[in-house]
């Protein structure tokens, strides 16, 4: 089995990859069977980028702060432990948008695409599902279209619903909503698209995030499923995605 390793820039990750790569060797990222990443989630969202649409697996050695995504490191006969991993098939968000100055912009994203206010105001969006008028205007700090993966990042500490690695849905969710005060979002098919308008963009800024990817001063953005995209995760048995994400709705 051709291995790539991919670590974070922390001592710990690195030391680890530097053993790794003297037991197995360290193929181009890109020619590999699988793709080890070294670190927290971010790492494992870096790696999963670097392989999008070349079908590669990644998995996830936690040498992070969280490491939902991540499983426990391993060092001892390495190629026939992935070989029993079991597999999460995801596919990301892909955000399709417009700048104030007519720029336009497209980026993928595997946990959520984030609209955020730039500035002290208060960001004013209208959201469309599927083409139709479903808020005429929301104030908010922002609000995110999340994937069933990345339900258990930035869409739960902004009080969204934690789904299913399994579930045909995404999750629209706000974020620190002052208009309606107590609309908490929806529930969406993975199917729909959705779409968000930014009312007074130049005097009330906002900016779009798709995972790491940062594109300010934005008009609209479209958000679908990249159907035609597909990543895959590996998970120790016994502790795979769907596991993880059930586990977490009971912890405190």
């Amino acid at each position: 089995m051709r291995l790539a390793f991919h670590a974070a820039d922390r001592p710990d990750a690195l030391s680890a990859r530097n053993a790794l790569v003297k037991r197995y060797g360290d193929s181009p990222l890109l020619e590999a069977d699988c793709v080890v990443a070294l670190g927290g989630d971010g790492c494992m969202l870096d790696a999963l980028h670097a392989v999008m649409g070349h079908n590669i697996p990644v998995y996830g050695m936690n040498f992070g702060s969280v490491g939902f995504l991540m499983n426990d490191p391993v060092h001892d006969d390495l190629p026939a432990h992935l070989q029993a991993a079991e597999q999460a098939i995801i596919h990301p968000l892909r955000a399709k948008g417009t700048s104030v100055s007519g720029e336009a912009f497209e980026s993928l994203a595997i946990n959520e695409v984030s609209l955020l206010r730039q500035t002290r105001q208060t960001a004013k969006i209208r959201i469309f599902i599927d083409e139709i008028e479903r808020m005429e205007e929301l104030a908010a700090d922002g609000v995110l279209v999340s994937t069933p993966a990345g339900s258990t990042a930035y869409n739960f500490s902004a009080h969204g619903p934690i789904l299913p690695i399994d579930a045909s849905l995404l999750a629209l969710t706000p974020i620190s909503a002052f208009r309606p005060r107590r609309w908490r979002g929806a529930l969406l098919s993975h199917a729909s698209t959705v779409k968000f308008e930014v009312i007074e963009p130049v005097r009330r800024p906002v900016a779009a995030v798709a995972d790491n990817r940062e594109f300010r001063d934005v008009s609209s953005v479209t958000i679908a499923e990249a159907d035609d995209v597909t990543l895959t995760m590996l998970f120790d048995a016994g502790r795979a995605l769907d596991e993880r994400i059930i586990l977490e709705q009971f912890t405190s």
